[in-house]
């Protein structure tokens, strides 16, 4: 029996922000203010708002990484058990039904596990499975849809929730006029997602799923950990890497499943920035409409990391639209994820 998704919840934290006042937050942390050349580039990232976990005040401060990161556990705990609530209620299900929680996040440290502070206070069972999963950056939330559509696999009686959180924010790194951190802030936000998979029901069913990292890729994106705590890598080359790379590994799997790319309809691709987004349009050319529930999250919401491509699968399957679905997402390794589901 396959796994099949039985609800998803989307959130974000309730500090929105658009990205001319970004713009002018990270401008009041320089003496001199920011560039025109580099103040430009938040009008060319296709991101008109996002979240943000604190108000924007705390990030002109002096927050060290222990600081930044008890707001991880504090307010990430907060927005999943939301999260969960939520995605509970949609698949009429208590927290005492749920076997398993597999939870991706790569923006913080918790030990214990997040999860595991949720049991008590939410009612679910203390034999329940907790599967922490961190690293997988923005490819989290198709390699967890992956590995929580798995435990469903191994036991077709096992109900598991999947639920992905990051608080891109607080790497934000203020004052820092890197290119790489401007670019950061130009692009990265906060969210989370809750997703209840079993084998009950006529849900979208999870096909099957890829991954493929490239060797000494590294330099592609991931964490640089240093006193200040998580500073981000992140490669100006990504989407080139995505023409030259990344497409040729979608069209391979797309093979292997005998599916016709040329007859899917628009795929669940992880809005990565507005030039990997393009890069990826290419590889759908025969979409009129290119990747626009994509571009849609991108710029309502930013760049979320891994609860993103939730937010875009949600928004595809409300259209009741019928046959595969593909998604893709990549993320630190350098890896890539794919896979199918079947509406």
């Amino acid at each position: 029996m396959l796994p099949r998704i039985q609800s998803i919840a989307t959130l974000v934290p309730p500090h929105a922000i658009t990205q001319h006042q970004v713009r002018d937050v990270v401008a009041s942390a320089s003496p001199r203010g920011l560039p025109a050349r580099v103040a430009a580039i938040y009008d060319t990232t296709g991101v008109n708002s996002r979240a943000i976990v604190q108000p924007p005040e705390f990030y002109l401060g002096a927050a060290d990484f222990p600081q930044r990161n008890a707001v991880y556990l504090a307010e990430g705990q907060k927005l999943l058990e939301r999260a969960a609530t939520e995605a509970l209620a949609k698949a009429g299900l208590a927290p005492d039904q749920i076997d398993a929680i597999v939870c991706v996040s790569s923006t913080g440290i918790a030990t214990p596990s997040i999860p595991s502070q949720m049991l008590a206070p939410m009612g679910f069972r203390a034999d329940v499975q907790c599967l922490p999963l961190f690293g997988y950056g923005c490819a989290g939330g198709v390699l967890g849809l992956q590995v929580a559509g798995d435990l469903v696999r191994a036991d077709p009686q096992r109900r598991v929730l999947l639920l992905t959180m990051e608080l891109c924010s607080l790497a934000f790194r203020f004052g820092d006029l890197e290119k790489k951190a401007i670019i950061a802030s130009t692009l990265f936000a906060d969210g989370a997602s809750a997703v209840v998979l079993s084998a009950d029901g006529d849900g979208p069913a999870l096909g099957n799923f890829a991954q493929h990292t490239w060797p000494s890729s590294r330099a592609m994106m991931g964490w640089d950990v240093d006193a200040m705590g998580l500073g981000l890598i992140l490669s100006r080359d990504l989407p080139s890497f995505v023409r030259e790379h990344f497409v040729p590994v979608v069209d391979g799997f797309l093979a292997r499943e005998g599916l016709d790319k040329a007859s899917l309809t628009e795929p669940a691709c992880h809005p990565g920035g507005r030039k990997v987004v393009d890069a990826l349009e290419e590889c759908f050319e025969h979409l009129p409409q290119g990747l626009a529930v994509t571009r849609a999250v991108l710029a309502d919401h930013g760049n979320m990391s891994s609860p993103t491509v939730h937010f875009v699968l949600e928004r595809i399957l409300a259209t009741g639209e019928t046959g595969p679905l593909l998604m893709t997402a990549l993320g630190p390794g350098f890896t890539g994820a794919m896979g199918v589901l079947h509406r």
